[in-house]
């Protein structure tokens, strides 16, 4: 007799039940699971929201995990040299509109800061409160896949790429965003931007004695030529006047070989300038000795920041042995070259976010190592006269990204390390409030100090 059900559809479905239902039992499959169970009766529970006044931030508090019991200090950036002085004074230069002030920032950081996640809602609120002065550094063409900035898009044929992290050049240099590009005649760049206004591109290259030749160009105008040749090999920055409204740029190589590194969009006026820079897989010792101390400390100084970030752990939170002898040592050798390169500005070590990881029970648990290593990263940036955020303990501490995890919607990926869009918002709105509750502070300080002196003065002058 010929069953009623088909039997092919059936056993797909099956074998498709098994396969979600499985990983929720095995310990070795968790990784692999796709649907969480755990969610069913809230998705047979679902109550439709009602209409928000407040939509943005009422769903940034629906997303934003638990921390009721987190301590207020948690949240602020840890400061008892006053290491962030530098940067503030910048800022409240650029608030003022003081003579072109212009504020700018370096986040130094792995593959979140790659695809601009969290650096890209940090930008924009800063940009919002004080003014757009331009994107920044982006590179000549993408080097990973999921390599993006906000704004801004790359298409790209003929360069062989070399990022620090596989220390591709022997001679070290990779230029201020970690990645060398070296191209022959034919190859070429085009970026687009999503807006105009941008008044100077930037091109940062090596000069060398057998350097080729580039043209920029914006469709039919002509923005210059680049004769990369050099009598001696140098870090090299040239800029160039383009229209306002021009928002693609043709980079190509026309005669021998060029090397190449990035490019930096500025606007006219005063505001600020947040450089995402991220390099995908990376660890401190890539800072430390991958890339060539001299080389990477002039393009620290050609750069001018008045606020340097490092954001690096997640790599490293899986390593003891080196967590407790090779990290510090190469942190220690990160801040050394960055204050001796640019000792007027400000240092901040920014923790990584948890990492999440499978514990015996099924639950989402965090990487065993991460605490000590966000503990290593505080006590090295007090003792080298620089300041430090804990991403890790602003965001919600030990198991966030099993809640994250769980939340509707997501806030992480599958792999409880790379935030989602909305995640990364959330950790960049910690950020910047940090930022700006230790700016507002530094104001009160400046007003109060400005109270006490004009008091002394009035009480000198009285007869």
């Amino acid at each position: 007799m010929k069953s009623p059900w088909p039997i092919k559809p059936v056993l797909a479905l099956a074998t498709f039940g098994v396969m979600i239902t499985l990983p929720q039992y095995i310990p070795q499959w968790y990784n692999w699971r796709i649907y969480e169970w755990a969610a069913a009766p809230a998705v047979l529970d679902f109550q439709p929201r009602t209409q928000a006044e407040r939509p943005l931030e009422e769903e940034m508090e629906r997303l934003k995990p638990d921390t009721a019991s987190l301590k207020r200090d948690e949240s602020k950036i840890a400061d008892t040299a006053g290491a962030m002085e530098a940067f503030y004074a910048s800022l409240l230069r650029t608030e003022r509109q003081q003579g072109g002030a212009v504020t700018r920032v370096l986040h130094y950081g792995d593959s979140p800061v790659t695809a601009d996640l969290i650096t890209a809602d940090v930008r924009n609120f800063l940009q919002q409160r004080f003014g757009d002065a331009g994107h920044g550094t982006y590179l000549i063409a993408k080097p990973w896949a999921w390599y993006g900035h906000r704004g801004l898009d790359v298409s790209a044929e003929g360069w062989t790429m070399n990022p620090a992290t596989l220390k591709g050049e022997k001679d070290g240099r990779y230029g201020l965003g970690g990645v060398s590009f070296t191209g022959s005649v034919g190859a070429w760049s085009r970026i687009r931007l999503k807006r105009d206004g941008h008044t100077t591109l930037k091109v940062e290259y090596f000069g060398q004695p057998e350097g080729g030749e580039v043209t920029i160009d914006s469709g039919e105008i002509h923005i210059g030529t680049l004769d990369t040749a050099l009598p001696e090999a140098a870090a090299v920055e040239q800029s160039f006047d383009i229209p306002a409204e021009a928002t693609e740029f043709t980079i190509r190589v026309t005669r021998g070989r060029a090397r190449l590194f990035g490019v930096e969009f500025r606007k006219a006026g005063t505001g600020v300038v947040y450089d995402s820079i991220g390099l995908n897989g990376t660890w401190a010792g890539v800072l430390a000795s991958h890339m060539n101390g001299g080389h990477w400390m002039e393009e620290l100084r050609l750069a001018k920041p008045n606020l340097v970030v490092i954001n690096y752990g997640t790599n490293e939170s899986g390593y003891r042995n080196y967590i407790e002898t090779g990290y510090p040592k190469d942190m220690k050798e990160i801040l050394r070259r960055v204050k001796t390169a640019v000792p007027e500005s400000s240092v901040l070590v920014m923790s990584p976010m948890d990492r999440g990881a499978r514990e015996g029970g099924g639950t989402i648990g965090t990487m065993p190592l991460l605490p000590q290593l966000v503990a290593v990263q505080s006590k090295l940036a007090a003792e080298n006269g620089c300041a430090f955020f804990n991403t890790f303990q602003a965001m919600g501490g030990p198991g966030t990204m099993g809640r994250w995890y769980m939340a509707e919607p997501r806030l992480v990926s599958a792999d409880f390390i790379h935030p989602l869009p909305s995640g990364a918002r959330i950790v960049g709105t910690l950020l910047y409030n940090a930022l700006m509750d230790g700016y507002n502070a530094y104001k009160q300080r400046l007003l109060r100090q400005t109270m006490a002196a004009a008091k002394q003065e009035t009480k000198g002058q009285r007869p």
